[in-house]
């Protein structure tokens, strides 16, 4: 005998070849219940509410089961070994369409006004568990801890930064002698007067021999104040501060690298646990990061650059984030382009890998990755010679186009080069006139057609170095007022 399975909102139900209902699985009425169920449904697949129907049918003596997809039909064929067939959309459809009627005839609710009530509310339902998984994906907390990290980075160079100010009041030598902050912040708490930075004393706090003999030094000829005994109190309480946020710092670095080595231990073998971090929290996830191909990831962080280059012509950033990789800062200038888009290749890999498969080829990953980097190296030992630049043309409103060299931009009207503002249609102006003769112009403003002009006035012939009007060669231009010789 032949049954239809059909999949609805509210269970999976069985149809003879007269669309009878034979058999059913309807889900709880609780609406979280049944939210929760219909939340690990995955589309195109064989749902356990369907396989256990299977099982049902087959002791009623059904032995072809017809589907509404032809997915599930095939996985129903192979896991259970029964025969299944693909139903035809026209007739799976008219089931649906009846859809209250069922859920009526199958005692699931008594009308259609229950339905739909019991369908917003398990709507809701099902929003609220989505929500709610995606929030518990651990790349999340990946991102939330680099972020804490960076916090207490930008937090603690802040506070040092005053605490060196204010005890430099004090001791303003030890500024410049010691660069590392956690130690002087720890200096500051167990030494506090610059009296007690004794060599002895010094040598107590873990430093090198010629370190504590300069400082025990200076601090007898230090040119620093003396300071109160409640004013050096509230800075050791504060460097006390400051020595908590860096064991803080500590845990955290500790807890975000044991982290990524459960999220994402390819992307952590490639980049790092701390660069890894970066580019998840950056990209929102490490699923949406896996979506993005190696190009994208090799610019992760740059986008302002990326931009300005489309929007410019000029040329586009080769790195972003990925650059905080020690194999591409600490490489040679000409070879950390190729260095960046090896290294993203193997990220985009490693990514997917750990987003969409979870096992582990990290080392695989690596051993390629440098081997490619050292086939670069050997390579392109020698920077490449530097090409001249070829003129780029943007075309302004109206069609005409303009070049754009290293000096600026130019016309295309004419000849050589100008500096200004002004319309050329020949020679070389610095000014910002109507140009339409030869010569070199430094005035501003006048409307030239020949020779040449220090002034800016209207010219049309000879020369002047006044700003008057002057059409011939001859002395009779109005220069101002009248002057007589005595």
């Amino acid at each position: 005998m032949k049954v239809t399975i059909i999949q609805f909102p509210f269970g999976v139900v069985a149809f003879d070849e007269k669309n009878k209902i034979v058999a059913s699985k309807v889900y709880p009425k609780k609406p979280l219940a049944a939210a929760k169920i219909i939340a690990k449904l995955e589309p195109n697949r064989l749902s356990d509410e369907t396989s256990a129907l299977i099982s049902q049918l087959q002791t009623s003596g059904y032995d072809t089961f017809f589907f509404e997809n032809q997915n599930v039909a095939n996985e129903a064929q192979a896991k259970l070994g029964i025969t299944a067939d693909y139903a035809k959309t026209q007739e799976t459809q008219k089931l649906h369409d009846g859809m209250q009627q069922v859920a009526i005839e199958t005692g699931f609710v008594k009308d259609a006004k229950e339905l739909n009530l019991w369908t917003r509310n398990v709507s809701v339902e099902i929003a609220k568990v989505q929500v709610k998984g995606a929030t518990q994906k651990r790349d999340l907390i990946v991102g939330q801890a680099i972020q804490t990290l960076d916090d207490l980075d930008r937090s603690l160079n802040l506070f040092m930064g005053r605490m060196r100010e204010w005890y430099g009041v004090h001791f303003p030598e030890l500024d410049r002698l010691v660069e590392k902050h956690e130690t002087y912040a720890r200096l500051v708490l167990n030494l506090g007067a610059k009296e007690n930075f004794t060599e002895r004393a010094l040598e107590k706090e873990d430093l090198p021999k010629n370190k504590t003999e300069q400082i025990s030094r200076i601090a007898e000829s230090s040119m620093g104040a003396d300071m109160a005994e409640p004013d050096l109190v509230q800075i050791q309480a504060l460097s006390k501060n400051v020595l908590e946020f860096y064991r803080l710092r500590e845990s955290m670095e500790t807890y975000l690298d044991k982290t990524m080595d459960e999220v994402a231990p390819n992307t952590k073998t490639i980049v790092g646990a701390l660069l890894g971090a970066r580019l998840i929290a950056i990209a929102g996830g490490l699923e949406n990061l896996a979506k993005r191909p190696a190009s994208t990831m090799q610019v992760l962080g740059a986008e302002k650059a990326l931009f300005r280059s489309i929007k410019t012509g000029a040329r586009p950033p080769k790195h972003g984030l990925i650059f905080q990789h020690t194999l591409i800062h600490d490489a040679q200038r000409w070879q950390r382009g190729k260095i960046a888009r090896a290294i993203a290749g193997k990220l985009a890999i490693a990514v997917r890998i750990d987003a969409f498969q979870g096992k582990y080829v990290g080392d695989k990953l690596k051993k390629a990755l440098d081997r490619r980097i050292e086939e670069i190296r050997q390579k392109y030992p020698e920077p490449p010679p530097i090409k001249e630049q070829k003129p780029r043309e943007f075309r302004r409103e109206g069609g005409e186009r303009r070049e754009y060299r290293s000096g600026g931009y130019r016309d295309r009207r004419g000849g050589g080069g100008s500096f200004g503002g002004g319309e050329r249609r020949g020679g070389g102006g610095y000014g910002g006139r109507d140009r339409r003769g030869g010569g070199g112009g430094y005035g501003s403003g006048g409307d030239r057609r020949t020779g040449g002009s220090y002034g800016g006035g209207e010219r049309r012939s000879g020369s002047s170095f006044g700003g008057a009007n002057r059409r011939e060669n001859r002395g009779d231009q109005q220069r101002g007022p009248s002057r007589r010789a005595d």
